[in-house]
């Protein structure tokens, strides 16, 4: 079996073309392969298919096994896989995700992609959609949650509420991209306990599917640094659809412009939300590391 390995700063996963290979059991071979010690290393798996809705189809797991809506990060080397391998010409395509069809911009150099641009889509706030069981809250913060509803109307964001997590109260905003985010602002991500930290918000009742979540240092109404911690996968290099959610957060927190420049890990986000259309544009680097052979 040919597989590639590609990244998005720093976010990694073995690519596999389903127009030509087949992967019997997509969340073992995940498992299996993406152990950095024993297998070829990554985050995770995306298989790269045929769709009947979108010029492609995405089909993502993690690197435990579990299967996963959407990757910022994987998407653009989707983009940059199926026009460098001449699985197409066009430099405006569509990919089926399970978080809804995504369009992508190929930005080439000397015929070869350097960058793309993922029009994300709107972002969710509705509790239920994320998901969040705001039951599992506190009764502080449920209050808190209320407060932020209007004239009787329902629940409709989660900004800026407490949750507590081994006894310590952290502040959270939440928003999908496709998949679960908890956005939290720090004074330091350099020293902020991710490791520790991170699997308890992961694992918190909150989040009945899990969460990712971004740990945000405000540098500037333009500029912020991003550590994520990725369900599923831990600390990761780079995340795409939560440095999109930590845009928004950034806005709806009045922390920074609709248009900002995310310093993660492994590289840089440009992130835009359109508030006007409300959808969510990231633009970033994807690279092949190696083509291989299983």
């Amino acid at each position: 079996m040919r597989f590639t390995k590609m990244e998005g700063i720093g976010n990694d996963y073995i690519y596999v073309n389903c127009f030509q290979e087949t992967v019997a059991d997509p969340a073992e071979f995940a498992v299996k392969y993406s152990d950095r010690h024993f297998g070829i290393g990554s985050d995770g798996l995306i298989l790269i298919c045929p769709s009947e809705i979108a010029d492609f189809k995405m089909n993502m797991y993690n690197a435990d096994g579990s299967q996963a809506e959407m990757c910022g990060n994987g998407i653009r080397c989707v983009g940059k896989y199926v026009y460098d391998y001449g699985l197409t010409d066009r430099t405006e395509i569509s990919v089926e995700t399970l978080a809804g069809i995504k369009y992508l911009t190929l930005h080439t150099v000397d015929g070869k992609v350097k960058e793309v641009t993922v029009d994300m889509g709107e972002p969710i706030f509705t509790p239920t959609e994320i998901p969040v069981d705001l039951s599992k809250l506190s009764a502080e913060s449920r209050m808190t949650v209320q407060e932020q509803s209007t004239y009787g109307e329902a629940v409709s964001r989660v900004v800026d509420v407490p949750i507590i997590a081994a006894g310590q109260e952290y502040r959270m905003t939440c928003i999908s991209m496709g998949n679960p985010h908890a956005v939290v602002f720090v004074d330091n991500v350099k020293e902020f306990p991710l490791e520790q930290v991170g699997p308890l918000f992961e694992q918190h009742p909150v989040f009945p599917r899990r969460v990712n979540t971004e740990f945000i240092e405000v540098l500037s109404d333009t500029e912020v640094n991003m550590r994520v911690w990725e369900r599923g996968s831990g600390e990761t290099l780079a995340c795409g659809t939560g440095a999109c959610a930590s845009a928004v957060a950034c806005v709806l927190n009045h922390k920074t412009k609709d248009e900002i420049v995310l310093h993660l890990l492994g590289g840089d986000l440009k992130v835009k939300w359109d508030q006007d259309k409300n959808r969510v544009y990231m633009t970033g680097p994807a690279r092949v590391v190696y083509d291989g052979e299983i």
